[in-house]
């Protein structure tokens, strides 16, 4: 059996870490190091290519044909080498023997990779189908690099694969984060010329992404974006339900450490979940967002219940 000290893991999170850090690294404190620093190297690599790209999109969320192809050749190529073992860097070479030490397959990075290019190409979904297609590279890929790292185990001394099938388990809880994402950053992504609302739900709620930048900048949301967050927010609650079921199926597989880690971030998602006020919320980042110190009694409520 896994002992580790909950409690003192849980009060040791700083209101600076809360505010600084994304929740997967927040619930990846109660591991042990060698899986803390495996996940900051993995999610590290990741977020290259994914800043990348918003760097390039920010703004008038468009980029020249030329620097398209330039970029989508580029993130080929580091996938290439990824694939064939041949680092091109030390950074890729630390992030090689990390997945082979762990047992990590490759397709995190080529899902995200795919969507990455797709992102390159597009501004935007057509329909919220095309979105959920995106978002198995933009946050399952990531989610599954945590589940994983969640389900491995020592044995010999040497890791071995989790006994579940991780990407399916990944799934749920990575889809109810990313749209809770995309509802609690609506100011912020609008603001700097980001849109994830998919355009079938925009028409049928006349809406138009220059009508959601209005609102972003006013800081007041009409009816019929309340009507359009309702319909996400449904989605959202179907995905909760089966991350919650996720959970208590791979606990029974997972040392308490791990499957608190799923709590947290479970609890902390479902946090700003609660925030969504579909009858007359404006949905600004500073509604959206509890504060650190809301966010850290949350983690000691749910590490002080766990059992």
């Amino acid at each position: 059996m896994d002992n580790f000290n909950k409690q003192a893991i849980a009060e040791n999170i700083t209101v600076q870490q809360i505010s600084s850090s994304p929740i997967l690294a927040l619930a990846a404190s109660f591991w042990e190091s060698d899986r803390q620093d495996a996940f900051k190297i993995c999610y590290s690599s990741m977020r290259i290519i994914d800043d990348l790209v918003d760097d390039l999109k920010e703004g008038s969320g468009k980029v020249p044909a030329v620097l398209r192809r330039q970029i989508e050749k580029k993130i080929h190529d580091w996938l290439k080498c990824l694939e064939d073992n041949r680092p091109i860097d030390e950074q890729q070479e630390i992030l090689i023997s990390t997945m082979k030490e762990f047992r990590i397959p490759l397709w995190p990075w080529t899902e995200l990779a795919k969507a990455m290019i797709y992102d390159l190409d597009h501004n935007g979904f057509s329909t919220f189908s095309d979105f959920l297609k995106y978002s198995e590279g933009a946050a399952v890929s990531p989610g599954g690099v945590f589940m994983h790292l969640c389900g491995v185990n020592r044995s010999h001394g040497q890791y071995v694969t989790p006994s579940f099938n991780v990407r399916e388990a990944a799934r749920p809880l990575a889809l109810f984060s990313y749209l809770v994402h995309i509802v609690r950053d609506f100011q912020k992504d609008q603001l700097a010329g980001l849109n994830y609302f998919a355009d079938d739900l925009l028409s049928e709620n006349n809406l138009s992404v220059q009508a959601l930048t209005g609102m972003a900048q006013s800081g007041v949301a009409t009816d019929d974006l309340r009507g359009m967050i309702r319909r996400y927010h449904a989605s959202t609650e179907g995905f909760r339900h089966q991350s919650r079921q996720m959970i208590d199926r791979v606990s029974a597989s997972l040392e308490p450490r791990y499957w608190l880690s799923l709590e947290i971030i479970y609890h902390l998602y479902f946090q700003i979940f609660g925030k969504i006020n579909l009858e007359d919320g404006n949905f600004s980042t500073e509604e959206m967002n509890p504060s650190p110190d809301e966010v850290k009694k949350k983690i000691m409520e749910v590490t002080f219940s766990f059992q």
